[in-house]
């Protein structure tokens, strides 16, 4: 499993002495256009590495902001190859970036594992999140990645005990994404206490990076997370920027930008200044 842009990035945020930011965003969403110019204007804006979440009818692990995120993308005819063309149009102009694909094992199933990979490795994607793909059912997925040296990149959660962590910590590569709260995207909001525990965990279990998501909305909370993880991912204030910037007939594109720096920003500076959940738990990785 090669996982060569993902590992260097979080080499150079490790080198940094600070957590990396991910941001979440919808293939497609509101056009294949603005989808494609907030793509190439996320590392501006402070992204670390990139998760472009797959549009999907039917996703069971979001809140209704990605829901109607990836409504409006299927809306606008974003396709699972129409996805990996996007990801190779931005690769056209950065080579550096990680980006992460996320969503559910349906549309990557009908495509075809070993046709799926090929094309996404070819495309320029780095990783591939499967909300609902568990580690018992992967064998099929996990060799077509590997094969087309593809990272698969596995779910953590509050209720996963050791023994389930070294399952998931199995053909994993890359880093591992620490769901931070039980639910779904964009309801809760994520706690450091909670999670400081939990990732230093699970990157024993791992000995990958842990990146939190889920339930991380405001710079504050997204410092907050950044203290204690690898990496904050944030994706439903996003696409509630397009949302709103819809309804408002404002240009998106701008909004979306204007949103990801400020939660950047904080995450970038979030260890520079003491905190008394930084100072409890010491250094982190």
């Amino acid at each position: 499993m090669t996982t060569t842009r993902i590992d260097a990035r979080f080499a150079a945020l490790k080198a940094e002495g600070r957590a990396g930011f991910i941001p979440y965003v919808m293939t497609g969403d509101p056009s294949r256009e603005e989808a494609l110019e907030i793509l190439r204007g996320l590392p501006a804006a402070g992204a670390d590495l990139i998760e472009l979440g797959l549009a999907f009818s039917d996703p069971m692990a979001e809140g209704p902001p990605i829901q109607r995120a990836a409504l409006r993308g299927l809306a606008a005819g974003m396709t699972l190859r129409g996805t990996l063309d996007l990801v190779a149009d931005f690769r056209k102009g950065d080579d550096a970036t990680p980006v992460i694909l996320m969503g559910y094992l349906n549309p990557v199933e009908s495509y075809g594992y070993e046709a799926f990979a090929r094309d996404a490795a070819e495309a320029g994607v780095d990783g591939l999140i499967v909300v609902d793909c568990p580690p018992e059912e992967a064998g099929p997925l996990a060799t077509a990645l590997d094969a087309a040296e593809v990272s698969l990149i596995r779910l953590a959660t509050p209720t996963s005990d050791d023994d389930r962590l070294k399952v998931i910590a199995r053909g994993t590569s890359g880093f591992v994404y620490y769901v931070s709260v039980a639910g779904v995207t964009g309801v809760k909001e994520a706690q450091a206490a909670s999670v400081a525990p939990a990732a230093e965990r699970v990157r024993k279990a791992a000995n990958l990076p842990v990146a939190v998501g889920f339930g991380v909305k405001t710079p504050e909370r997204a410092a907050e997370i950044a203290r204690v993880a690898d990496a904050v991912v944030a994706g439903s204030v996003f696409v509630d920027e397009v949302a709103g910037a819809l309804a408002a007939n404002e240009p998106v594109v701008p909004r979306v930008l204007a949103k990801v720096k400020a939660l950047a920003d904080a995450v970038k500076t979030a260890r520079t200044s003491a905190s008394p959940i930084s100072a409890f738990l010491g250094e982190t990785v």
